[in-house]
């Protein structure tokens, strides 16, 4: 008979993140507006929401033309009115932008020669596929082990980051010496339509470019990661999709996606957090989809006027940079005290609510 072995926790010991050096926030908002030139009533409309969205900064890989009159939205000239490029093209560039992304998020972790001692890489993302990926060009650049175990989490959408950490749990848990090394690396802003259709724009109006970086392992400290549970909201399947199409992949966020994301957590609250009641949790990580997905959050469980800082902060300075927006949000609550109970949870197409509990451990 098998000894009895103590199953280890895993902890989020580290995590770093990075945007491109572009902020494009501006020329997006001036984009989308020209494309609503002819209909005045509509382009009130949209420059009404999005001064409402709280987003005030968003980057992106692609450099932008300062000039409000140019054909070209971008300095390659890729993104021209008319002629904005296809699928091909922005995959081309998803290679040749996202590795240089993701490793500056993991130089900042300052692993150094532990860079050897990484057992396992989770790659997530939803905005760019190549083969051999993203997840050899890490290992190659970073110097990895050629070893070292690979798995890539695709077109999941904002909510992977979840799973990732989910299965960077179970690994830790069944090999207490792993390292585990989970890379979010997004490049929404390449996905960029001309359309008329203002729910679209509107849409297209949240994304920015970013990456995050962490290590999870069985060493005691940052935060341990305790219950994951996922949720699958009633009758919203075709609320929240992202398809891949000739024209680059296409998301569609509908309006009602806040008032499903409300119901759901109204009806398993108890649920998300093992019985807890919303006050007992001290710290909330929720992946800042939209301001009214965070007040949906806030209205379906009562939070506090303040409980959602974190979210909205990182939705203002970023905007929604898919898989690695709750990353970004979880690397503030590092800096908390020890012994803070923590709830987690992102939004992706589904409609699916991927949730984790969590403690600081200093």
């Amino acid at each position: 008979m098998h000894g009895y072995r103590d199953v280890p926790d895993a902890y989020i010991n580290r995590i770093e993140t990075a945007v491109p050096p572009n902020d494009v926030q501006d020329t997006m908002l001036r984009f989308a507006r020209s494309q609503l030139r002819d209909d005045p009533r509509r382009q009130a409309i949209f420059s009404r929401m999005a001064e409402r969205s709280g987003i005030e900064h968003r980057f992106s890989c692609l450099r932008p033309v300062d000039d409000p009159d140019s054909e070209a939205l971008d300095e390659g000239g890729l993104f021209r009115r008319g002629a904005f490029p296809g699928t091909g093209t922005r995959m081309g560039l998803f290679e040749a932008h996202a590795p240089a992304l993701a490793l500056e998020a993991i130089g900042k972790l300052d692993l150094g020669a532990d860079l050897k001692s990484v057992t396992h890489l989770i790659v997530a993302s939803c905005t760019g596929f190549s083969a051999p990926g993203i997840d050899l060009e890490i290992v190659a650049r970073c110097g990895l082990l050629p070893s070292v175990e690979r798995t890539m989490i695709g077109f999941m959408g904002c909510y992977a980051a979840i799973n990732a950490l989910k299965l960077a749990r179970h690994i830790v848990r069944s090999e207490p010496d792993a390292k585990v090394l989970c890379v979010n690396i997004e490049l929404c802003t390449l996905h960029l339509k001309e359309t008329t259709d203002l729910e679209r724009l509107l849409t297209f109006c949240l994304w920015g470019d970013g990456c995050a970086a962490s290590l999870v392992t069985a060493e005691p400290g940052g935060l341990r990661l305790d219950r994951f549970k996922a949720l699958l909201a009633a009758d919203a399947r075709d609320l929240m999709t992202w398809s891949v199409r000739d024209d680059g992949f296409d998301m569609v966020l509908s309006g009602r996606v806040p008032k499903a994301i409300d119901g759901v957590l109204r009806h398993e609250a108890g649920a998300v957090l093992n019985g807890r009641r919303p006050d007992e949790i001290d710290l909330w990580a929720v992946h800042p989809g939209g301001r009214s997905v965070l007040d949906a959050v806030s209205d379906a469980l009562d939070l506090p006027a303040d409980a959602l800082e974190a979210s909205r902060a990182v939705l203002r300075e970023n905007g929604n940079m898919s898989s690695a927006t709750v990353m970004f949000v979880l690397e503030r609550m590092l800096r908390e005290p020890k012994g803070l109970i923590g709830s987690a949870m992102a939004f992706g197409p589904g409609l699916t609510a991927e949730t984790m509990l969590f403690e600081t451990a200093g």
